[in-house]
């Protein structure tokens, strides 16, 4: 295994219902990087905080979706937006010398954007799967491919790294 991985993040059920427009790709990303012998990291999010319905541990709303390929046992639960925030998460990159990643997931203001700023700051490259990423409010996600490319991630269609471009 190389040090790239694909990373999906937060897609479970209780996640946008934009998801299902994404699942495909995302299942053809998965394929892809098991074909480029990549990881594959699945992150969860638990939301601890009280009052809250959504993303409560051990429940059904937690658990991934079910038309999603889950190809390994690399789940990860963080319970704050930004996955670099697990501490498990971060020990298995890095005894695995994971330093590429290649992004796909919800939400793309909240969850996505936090991991992504957060990872290229602490130095990894970071390749954003436009067509695999997803929002509550759709009508952001222009802004927010601006704003990864700002940052300084890639962002590309998923045909675009499958081709190598």
């Amino acid at each position: 295994m190389g040090n790239k991985a694909l990373m999906v993040i937060d897609i479970q059920n209780d996640i946008t219902k934009n998801y299902k427009k994404i699942i495909d790709r995302i299942n053809e990303a998965i394929d892809w990087a098991v074909a480029e012998d990549m990881r594959i990291i699945y992150i969860k999010h638990n939301n601890l905080s009280a009052g809250t319905r959504t993303f409560k541990p051990d429940t059904k709303g937690a658990e991934l979706v079910p038309e999603m390929r889950v190809v390994s046992d690399n789940i990860f639960v963080k319970t704050k937006a930004n996955a670099l925030t697990s501490e498990e998460f971060t020990e298995f990159i890095e005894k695995n010398g994971i330093n590429e990643f290649f992004i796909a997931g919800a939400d793309a203001t909240g969850c996505v954007k936090s991991t992504c700023f957060n990872m290229t700051k602490a130095g990894y490259s970071v390749h954003v799967i436009s067509d695999c990423v997803t929002s509550y409010d759709l009508k952001k996600m222009d802004e927010m491919y601006a704003y990864y490319a700002k940052k300084g991630c890639e962002v590309k269609v998923l045909k675009d790294y499958m081709e190598g471009r």
